[in-house]
Formats: structure tokens, sequence, C-alpha cells
């Protein structure tokens, strides 16, 4: 009877370790491709920044013989972008205090009637 329960627990020992040794196989496989993908998308990246460093030297080249002043321009940009941003967080602000008010029946309640209830 020893026998038979010692066999027993090594072939679940057994098929344990095949169900551990296919994950992890699997997962190996998955961290190999994963390395594939950040090495394209990194390449990818770079060629998109020396594409983008040829056209910011062509941009300035036009505007210097245009006569157009890019700091100025640039400066402009973000700082209208600024102003969207902020405009766009008080309006999300805005919006997120109203929905804390609908959602607390207390805090929109009348501060009055609650004077006349205690008297």
């Amino acid at each position: 009877m020893g026998f038979g329960d010692t066999a027993k627990k090594i072939q679940t020992l057994a098929d344990r370790a095949e169900r551990t040794y296919k994950k992890i196989s699997e997962l190996r496989d998955e961290v190999d491709e994963t390395q594939e993908t950040v090495i394209d998308t990194s390449e990818r990246v770079k060629t998109l920044e020396n594409e983008m460093a040829e056209q910011r030297a062509v941009l300035d080249a036009v505007a210097e013989e245009v006569g157009v002043d890019l700091e100025r321009v640039s400066t402009e940009a973000h700082i209208t972008d600024a102003e969207e941003s902020a405009a766009a967080e008080d309006a999300e602000d805005d919006s997120d205090a109203a929905d804390d008010a609908d959602a607390d029946p207390v805090a929109t309640a009348d501060p009055d009637a609650s004077d006349e209830d205690a008297a």
C-alpha cells in the first residue's frame, strides 16, 4: 500500500512540474516577444525623431527666409495651449463639484430648514 501512495504522489508531482515547465516556457516566449516589440518601437521612435529634426531644420530655414520669428510663434502657441488646458481643467473641476453636490443631499439641503425642524 505504501508504494501505491508514493507512486501517486510522484505522478502528481511530475504533472505539476510539467504544467509549471509549460507555463514558464509560455512566459519566456511572451518576454521574448515583448523585448522584440520594445526594440522595434525604439527603432521607430529614433527614426521619427530624426525625421522630425530634419523637418524642423527645413521649417527653420523656410521661416528665416520668409521672415517669421519662430520663437515668438512657438511662445504664443504654448501660451494658448496653457490657457486652453487651464480652462478645460477649470470646467472639469466645476463639473466635478456639481456632481459632488448632486450626490450629497445633505450638502444641498436648505440650512434654514434644519432650523425650522429644531424649533
